[in-house]
C-alpha cells in the first residue's frame, strides 16, 4: 500500500458516493489507475466492503453491551468456540464476537432497545448449554468509534 491507496482509502471513507470519474480527476490520476487501485485493494482484502455504515441507536438500539461468555470445554457433544458463533450469528442483536485470552473464551458485542431488552437478548445468547457463564457490561458513551483509517497513515507500508 502506498500513499495513493491512502489517499484513495481515505477519499472513499469521507465521502463514499463520490465515484470513481471524480476521485481520479480530484487526485489528478487517470480513471483507470483509480479503478485498478479500488479493485487492488478490494482483491487483497485491505477493503472489505463499500456498503453504508449503520448506526444502531438510529435503527432503534440505544443499548450496547459488551458479554464475556464462559464456554464449556468438556464436552464435544456441545460443541466449543465455533458451535457458539454459529448460534450467535442467529441472534440479529449480535454485532461481534472474537474468541478471546485471559477471563473468559469469548467476547460478544450486542445492542438492544432497552435494559429491559438487555435481558432478552442476554437470555437468548445463554440459552446455549455451551456458555456455563457469563459477565455483562453496560456501555455508557462511546469514545472512540470503531476505527480503521488512522492505520492507513501511519507509515508501517
Amino acid at each position: 500500500m502506498d500513499d495513493l491507496d491512502a489517499t484513495l482509502i481515505d477519499l472513499f471513507a469521507k465521502e463514499p458516493r463520490v465515484g470513481v470519474l471524480e476521485a481520479s480527476r480530484r487526485l489528478g490520476v487517470a480513471r483507470g489507475t483509480v479503478q485498478a487501485r479500488l479493485d487492488k485493494l478490494s482483491t487483497s482484502g485491505v477493503v472489505t466492503g463499500w456498503g453504508p455504515d449503520l448506526d444502531p441507536a438510529a435503527l432503534g438500539y440505544p443499548v450496547t453491551a459488551f458479554l464475556t461468555l464462559e464456554i464449556r470445554q468438556d464436552s464435544t457433544d456441545l460443541g466449543g468456540h465455533d458451535t457458539v458463533a454459529r448460534k450467535l450469528e442467529q441472534v440479529p442483536e449480535v454485532l461481534e464476537a472474537y474468541t478471546i485470552t485471559g477471563a473468559g473464551d469469548m467476547w460478544v458485542r450486542v445492542v438492544a432497545r432497552s435494559n429491559v431488552d438487555l435481558q432478552r437478548v442476554i437470555d437468548r445468547v445463554l440459552a446455549d448449554p455451551t456458555i456455563v457463564r457469563s459477565t455483562t457490561v453496560i456501555a455508557l458513551a462511546e469514545q472512540v468509534p470503531y476505527r480503521v483509517l488512522p492505520l492507513t497513515r501511519t507509515g508501517n507500508r
